[in-house]
């Protein structure tokens, strides 16, 4: 018998391998020179409003612009040891791809709870 996976799941083991951010911790992460990291979609973020201390990546494209090894990484994917601080609407996406970044090796990757929402809340 096959066992049945749900994102409920996989969402928790995601959890359970980074060490999550409230919003409130997201300046001084940011001022000890974290990268705030949004992965909304364009529609999304013109619907709900940007977050002005963040880059723009969408995921689909995430793992190769955050990875030092990759063609295609940013100027900030310096090596394995930055502090990436993924962001999406709620925090379930986030969490989700945080889970893929620690993957690849990039040890330090996490998210907000709460995502967008809770730094907006915050404002």
């Amino acid at each position: 018998m096959h066992q049945v996976t749900t994102i409920d799941d996989v969402l928790a083991a995601a959890r359970a391998r980074i060490d999550r951010l409230p919003a409130e911790k997201v300046a001084d992460e940011l001022a000890a020179g974290a990268i705030l990291v949004d992965i909304r979609p364009a529609a999304q973020r013109a619907a709900e409003g940007e977050s002005p201390d963040a880059i723009l990546i969408e995921r689909n494209v995430l793992e190769w612009r955050c990875d030092p090894a990759s063609d295609a990484r940013i100027d900030a994917a310096v090596d394995h040891d930055v502090r990436w601080i993924i962001l999406c609407q709620q925090g379930y996406t986030s969490s989700l791809a945080a889970a893929a970044l620690q993957e690849l090796g990039l040890h330090r990757a996490t998210d907000v709870i709460g995502g967008h929402e809770a730094l907006a809340a915050l404002r």
